[in-house]
């Protein structure tokens, strides 16, 4: 096998181009995944998230709503819009317009900070509690049926490496902005 010859200043983060055969018994087994290992990953997060829409669909609820109510109860109630759209990784108009939307269906409530009323937090109302009990037992679900046959050791093992890969990847883009 043979490696790049052009140094990148990234090349740390980015998946070394072998010339990988899918008959090279020699090569490790992620550089012979087509495309990918990223393209992988990326499908997997797609079929996973699609398989929790449509379940979670029966809730009555889409992909934007349900992940801001899921999040807000990970982060905990009572956090910044900002933090919660840091924490999506989204822009805050985009936020804003889902928060509406939650607010409307009486899901989620904001109320002003006392020590800045400039600033909103978030809280789930009764309602949204309810509804996110619902979610999170429909996700559950979709968790066991994907990860069925994956012991616990190797899933703990993989979602080392994720935390691993997702800094390095946070990291390059800092570096990139540098």
């Amino acid at each position: 096998m043979s490696t790049q010859s052009k140094v990148l200043p990234f090349s740390k983060f980015i998946e070394p181009q072998f010339d990988v055969t899918e008959t090279d018994e020699n090569a490790p087994f992620y550089l012979t995944l087509k495309p990918s290992l990223g393209a992988t990953l990326g499908r997997v997060h797609r079929l996973w998230r699609t398989a929790v829409n449509n379940s979670v669909r029966k809730a009555g609820i889409n992909e934007s709503r349900w992940l801001v109510m899921i999040t807000l109860e990970k982060i905990g109630e009572g956090c910044t819009q900002q933090a919660l759209a840091n924490e999506l990784c989204i822009e805050m108009p985009s936020l804003t317009r889902t928060l509406n939307q939650l607010e409307d269906q009486q899901l989620v409530e904001r109320r002003r900070d006392p020590s800045d009323r400039r600033v909103h937090r978030l809280w789930l109302t009764e309602k949204g509690t309810v509804m996110n009990n619902k979610i999170t037992e429909e996700i559950r679900h979709v968790r066991e049926a994907v990860l069925v046959n994956i012991d616990e050791a190797r899933l703990n093992e993989f979602a080392s490496m994720l935390v691993t890969m997702e800094d390095n990847a946070r990291a390059l883009l800092k570096e990139s902005k540098a």
